[in-house]
């Protein structure tokens, strides 16, 4: 283990300008600032850090935990003050922790929560653009409820599944869906124990059909026991989604929020 040991980091960032999460050759991605970021504040050619959880193009993180071994010592307060002061302005640094070599930000997590916020209104977004889904018809809270609990539980979700995902298994525990209104804005909650790719979004369609009315809420069973992609609504907009962070056990002192939940409607 290198002389600075492994370090965790709670990054926040406004997905709009960039190419997602995991680098690319573009460099237009929230790794890509952050890693450069590091190897800035550190005075080094690279520093390669692994995610909790990779987010696409448009989809926001509130606190995305990454972790990396450093070859130098530095405080945890100087972690987020020193590599904040080369990042854009739309990615922080929330805060930092010095980790047991064990810990590792994907596999060391027990399940990852979303949140999608979406505006119900005539008009479309415009102060908000870019950071929250948007319907223009009236829904219906118990019945996108009652398709939602159709979710619940471990299932296999290939029906939500994006032909390019990569993951191992289809199959995931959903255990957690929330729904709630405050004003115009929706939000709803999501916790499994892992996602699949677009799984939110191509769930956020089916559920925004059943809420307008356009299907019952008995679709999302079918669509569910369907396990089959063409079976379910089209994928809905990323700029509502925000990635809340991954769940840790307790041991591991990890923050499991920052300020911006606070802003989130």
């Amino acid at each position: 283990m290198p002389a600075g040991g492994r370090i965790a980091l709670g990054v926040s960032y406004n997905g709009r300008n960039y190419d997602g999460w995991q680098s690319q050759p573009s460099g237009q991605t929230v790794q890509d600032k952050l890693e450069r970021a590091l190897a800035r504040f550190l005075d080094v050619p690279a520093v390669n850090t692994l995610c909790a959880g990779r987010t696409d193009a448009g989809v926001h993180g509130l606190n995305q935990v990454v972790h990396f071994d450093s070859p130098l010592v530095r405080p945890e307060n100087a972690w987020v003050r020193g590599t904040n002061s080369f990042l854009p302005p739309d990615i922080a640094v929330q805060w930092a922790r010095k980790v047991p070599p064990g810990f590792h930000a994907r596999a060391s997590a027990t399940g990852r929560r979303y949140a999608y916020v979406l505006l119900e209104s005539p008009v479309r977004p415009s102060v908000d653009q870019g950071q929250v889904g948007w319907v223009f018809r009236p829904l219906d809270l118990a019945a996108m409820q009652s398709a939602a609990n159709a979710l619940l539980g471990e299932h296999d979700f290939t029906s939500f599944r994006a032909s390019s995902c990569q993951a191992h298994s289809p199959v995931k525990d959903m255990r957690r869906i929330e729904i709630a209104r405050r004003g115009a804005y929706w939000r709803f909650e999501f916790e499994a124990s892992a996602f699949l790719h677009h799984m939110i979004r191509n769930i956020m369609g089916c559920l925004i059909a059943v809420g307008t009315g356009n299907r019952p809420p008995s679709w999302m069973a079918e669509v569910l026991a369907a396990q089959s992609r063409d079976a379910a609504a089209p994928t809905f907009a990323p700029d509502g989604l925000y990635f809340l962070g991954p769940v840790y056990d307790p041991s591991w002192n990890i923050p499991d929020r920052t300020p911006a939940f606070d802003w989130l409607p």
